[in-house]
């Protein structure tokens, strides 16, 4: 049940929002105006003058969010005992109107969530296929004189995941007054492989605001 804004909070909200508007009339440019965490809008790490479309900054945040929210999550842990979840990378779809390579949200989460310990992810099995072959390919080498055998990694030693990675990112543009606001919405899922039960559900909306002849599309 979504509890309703305070007072305090709609003015904070109001306020954030009529800045951004003020200073983006002012300078012309696009300012980020993220209603669910306004200080996203206030940070200069974060926030300020941006484009209509999405940069580093904005992949940062995202990420950061998305495994701050994983590692919150009770069933983030792997029950049994300390060994990680095994993570395989399903498809990110980019549902937006940007040359997006997903891959620059996913490595961030990948990164944080393997120096977290809960998480490592596979290579060898992907949507699509494997992002490195090369832990089947060297398995050919079995029967090759060529190769010390004891050196060579053997059948049925692959782990297979536990975990899926799935997700979206997705563009919507609406006319605010004579201006044009922009959201972006990245929706991801974690899905346990055994049950087909989703473990870990996450969004988190970035909007832009600016001026329709800031559009580069």
């Amino acid at each position: 049940m979504v509890k309703p804004l305070g007072r305090a909070w709609r003015a904070h909200v109001l306020v954030a929002a009529a800045a951004v508007v003020l200073a983006g009339c002012q300078s012309g440019g696009t300012q980020v105006v993220n209603l669910t965490n306004p200080e996203y809008t206030a940070d200069p790490q974060t926030g300020g003058e941006t484009t209509f479309g999405l940069d580093y900054r904005d992949f940062e945040y995202s990420a950061k969010q998305a495994v701050d929210s994983f590692l919150g999550s009770p069933l983030s842990q792997k029950p049994g005992g300390t060994a990680p979840w095994v993570m395989a990378i399903s498809r990110i779809v980019n549902d937006t109107t940007l040359n997006i390579d997903t891959d620059q949200l996913v490595k961030k989460i990948r990164i944080a969530l393997l120096n977290s310990g809960r998480v490592v992810v596979t290579t060898a099995v992907a949507a699509g296929g494997p992002e490195d072959a090369m832990s089947a390919q060297v398995r050919e080498l079995q029967d090759s004189e060529l190769f010390n055998q004891d050196t060579v990694a053997g059948a049925g030693t692959m782990v297979a995941p536990d975990l899926s990675l799935s997700g979206k990112i997705i563009q919507r543009a609406n006319r605010v007054g004579d201006r044009q606001q922009v959201d972006y919405y990245f929706q991801l899922t974690a899905t346990n492989i055994e049950t087909g039960l989703a473990y870990w559900e996450f969004e988190q909306v970035i909007a832009k605001l600016g001026s329709n002849q800031s559009f580069t599309w």
